[in-house]
């Protein structure tokens, strides 16, 4: 079998839900367009007609080098292996390789950029700035932390204002429309608070439909489109002044803010959607108390208390 047999098979089972993440979850089909994309612009070309047991670490390593030399992105180079790496993991548990060339391999570190997050007072000044249709999605963003894809398929009947939660049940794919959370925790409830509540009940007012449907739509009734979105808030925002940002930072923003409110992390990470408390903790560990001086007035604060009350 060459590789370019193994990887068109391997593309049509996860299409298929047959092959699966390491967590068992289905692939997004976001994520398999982006594997589509690597394999045909860049692996099959190169090594696509080399037996699946013939390619070597070199090879991969070669073709890396060769790309990165070209000048393209680390993060480009680095998702050029990825498809590698889910094919030969599941040829060599089902015994078809006895190597996996993918291991070991010197690839360009990724410098992410820096999350941009807006303080209590900004964000309120962000969204106060968009157009009125445009402010309780912000609002969302900012106050609910939910993914974009989240916001576009949110419906009126995932949205409880009598009890306080927005329920995930969906994410939304430009191509393949609804589809499932990006993973088993994505399904989750999240509170409302009442700056958020004060918006929404405004937008439903405003939007006129009878509280059904989409709750965030384009001119059409369907999913906001995510373009035009950013194009209206960048151009109010550059108006007022403000610095803009994206709905993905308004995510960040919604985990400085909670964290900075005390909130639970634990509890945090099931309102994020994180698989893992590990996650919410790796990526926003930095934010909690935790020097020297914030353990100390914590632990003499805990201890006042339980001193008094004896």
């Amino acid at each position: 079998m060459t590789l370019k047999t193994a990887a068109y098979e391997w593309l049509d089972a996860a299409e298929r839900g047959v092959i699966r993440t390491r967590s068992g979850d289905a692939y997004k089909p976001s994520a398999l367009r982006s594997y589509r994309q690597a394999l045909h612009g860049t692996v099959l070309p190169e090594l696509g007609h080399l037996r699946l047991t013939s390619v070597t670490r070199n090879h991969i390593q070669d073709l890396a080098d060769r790309l990165n030399a070209t000048g393209a992105a680390p993060s480009t180079v680095r998702n050029m292996i990825l498809p590698l790496r889910a094919i030969y993991r599941r040829a060599l548990t089902r015994g078809e390789v006895a190597i996996n060339p993918t291991l070991k391999l010197t690839l360009p570190a990724v410098r992410g950029r820096r999350e941009r997050t807006a303080h209590p007072d900004e964000a309120d000044a962000l969204i106060t700035a968009v157009p009125l249709q445009d402010r309780a999605l912000w609002a969302t963003a900012f106050y609910a932390g939910l993914r974009r894809g989240e916001l576009q398929a949110l419906t009126w009947n995932d949205i409880d204002l009598r009890q306080g939660l927005i329920h995930v049940n969906h994410a939304w794919d430009r191509k393949a429309g609804l589809i499932e959370p990006k993973s088993r925790s994505g399904k989750r409830r999240v509170p409302i608070t009442k700056t958020l509540r004060r918006y929404l009940i405004a937008h439903r007012l405003q939007q006129g439909n009878g509280g059904t449907g989409y709750a965030f739509t384009n001119q059409h009734g369907g999913p906001f489109d995510a373009f035009t979105i950013h194009t209206r808030a960048r151009k109010a925002w550059k108006t007022a002044g403000l610095t803009p940002l994206t709905l993905h930072d308004c995510r960040h923003t919604y985990a400085s803010l909670s964290i900075a409110a005390g909130v639970n992390t634990k509890a945090l990470s099931t309102y994020m959607g994180h698989s893992t408390i590990t996650i919410t903790l790796d990526r926003y560990g930095h934010l909690l108390p935790g020097n020297e001086q914030q353990a100390a007035h914590l632990l003499d604060a805990l201890l006042t208390n339980l001193s008094t009350s004896v």
